[in-house]
């Protein structure tokens, strides 16, 4: 039996909710929204799905309701706009985390935590800050989801399936984020060399690089919403904690001095699984050190001008 609480029954949570039943990974899926009726119509429309998939209880419920959650995910807050940077969401949805985070840590003081909304770095921060919980148990999905725009792009380059390529997006999940192309390989071939063995035309990383930090305002921008890339993100790393399968990911998590950065949260590569996670810290080049380094102090800036 695995138990996981949404909070935000929006298009973010609706969909996670939905891909969690779907791929059969909770066997119980709270929905928790300040907007009861359309949690409670997203719960009904999703269980009403499950009797054609894996069995599942879906319903909509209050904080009381998440005692005894394996997972919390927070996606609650309000959604960024077309044209509006992640940042600049940044204090309104500090503050509606700082509201939650007493109220939802009462119900369920053991679970873990995957903090989606944005910005998420910053949320993950204010978390860790002011919930008293252990930090493996604090999780922003950070750039696991650019990490899967970055795959499915040099797919689409190279003309290899997404699963022969090993590729990430460190630092935060948005406009100073970068791709330590040092750890990038398609079958074990480093991708600056994988033109010559996958005979694609010449392969521009920075125009890839640009193209994945802007794909979610693209999307925004044709559809007014990012939901399904998301919601198959989180519920991979869901699925990583509550079957125990340690897996290498680039989550947000707090930094304490590696790669010379401290007291902020952004992407590296973690172990994600049944202890939550557990920092896998890499050889970088002093080059990319440096943009992680930069990203860091971008958001720092940030925080430092925000009420936590």
């Amino acid at each position: 039996m695995n138990k996981i609480s949404i909070i935000g029954a929006g298009s973010v949570g609706s969909t996670i909710a939905y891909t969690l039943a779907i791929q059969g990974i909770a066997s119980e899926i709270v929905l928790i929204d300040i907007n009861t009726d359309k949690a409670v119509g997203e719960a009904l429309d999703i269980m009403q799905g499950t009797p054609l998939s894996s069995p599942c209880k879906v319903y909509q419920g209050g904080y009381e309701e998440a005692k005894d959650s394996d997972i919390v995910i927070l996606t609650s807050g309000i959604a960024r706009k077309p044209g509006q940077s992640r940042l600049e969401l940044a204090q309104t949805n500090v503050n509606i985390t700082k509201s939650i985070i007493p109220e939802i840590t009462k119900s369920a003081p053991n679970a873990f935590y995957i903090i989606v909304s944005n910005p998420i770095d910053v949320l993950t921060y204010t978390f860790c800050k002011l919930s008293g919980l252990p930090e493996n148990h604090i999780i922003g999905s950070g750039t696991t989801i650019d990490s899967a725009r970055l795959r499915a792009k040099l797919s689409e380059c190279y003309g290899v399936s997404q699963d022969n390529i090993h590729a990430y997006v460190f630092g935060e999940h948005g406009d100073s984020s970068f791709v330590p192309w040092s750890l990038a390989n398609i079958a074990g071939v480093p991708c600056d060399d994988c033109n010559e063995y996958f005979g694609a035309e010449d392969i521009n990383n920075e125009e890839i690089e640009e193209f994945v930090r802007t794909s979610g305002a693209q999307v925004i921008k044709r559809k007014g919403a990012t939901f399904y890339a998301i919601a198959v993100s989180v519920c991979h790393i869901c699925e990583r904690i509550l079957h125990g399968i340690d897996t290498v990911l680039p989550v947000s998590t707090m930094m304490h001095g590696e790669y010379g950065v401290s007291d902020v949260c952004l992407s590296t590569l973690n172990l994600v699984g049944k202890e939550g996670v557990r920092k896998v810290n890499v050889p970088l080049t002093e080059e990319e050190q440096a943009k992680l380094q930069k990203s860091a102090a971008a958001l720092k800036e940030v925080i430092n001008n925000l009420e936590i």
